[in-house]
């Protein structure tokens, strides 16, 4: 799918209830591919896989997420595809900000950093360039979407 197209799709209600379905499969299908493909088909837009330390259970956990680059690494969003909570992995980045990334079969240590004030305002502008539907789903959430960065250890 031509990320134009998804980049559309993003917008419609429907297609965050069938994405968040589609995680698992997105997930296995980018580790047996090394990033090559992902739910949607051949990769056509910017996606890594996050490993995070479970802050209840200490085990790994992994979720593939859309990113954007800043000067200093990965720029990350919270959207729980416009849930009104945040996802779990955003918590376990609270409070174990050490986590992979894994681009392209190449993973990466970072340190993650939940961005506030005007550094958010920053990030936001560039991760909505790559997914303008984070709008969207910050709106129909009624929550401030969290974002980060994932600064390479």
């Amino acid at each position: 799918m031509a990320g134009g197209v998804a980049r559309w799709l993003g917008h419609q209600r429907w297609f965050a209830v069938v994405g968040r379905r589609l995680v698992p499969v997105d997930r296995a299908l980018q580790r047996i591919t090394r990033g090559r493909i992902d739910a949607l088909g051949r990769r056509s837009l910017p996606t890594l896989l996050l490993t995070t330390v479970g802050s209840k259970s200490g085990l790994p956990r992994t979720v593939p997420l859309l990113y954007a680059t800043d000067s200093e690494g990965y720029v990350v969003t919270a959207s729980n595809w416009g849930q009104q909570h945040h996802p779990a992995w955003s918590g376990n980045l609270i409070a174990s900000p050490d986590a992979t990334v894994e681009i392209g079969g190449r993973t990466v240590p970072v340190r993650a950093e939940l961005a506030e004030g005007a550094l958010r305002k920053r990030l936001w502008g560039i991760v909505t360039k790559v997914w303008p539907a984070y709008d969207t789903y910050e709106e129909r959430s009624g929550r401030t979407i969290r974002v980060f960065r994932l600064t390479p250890r």
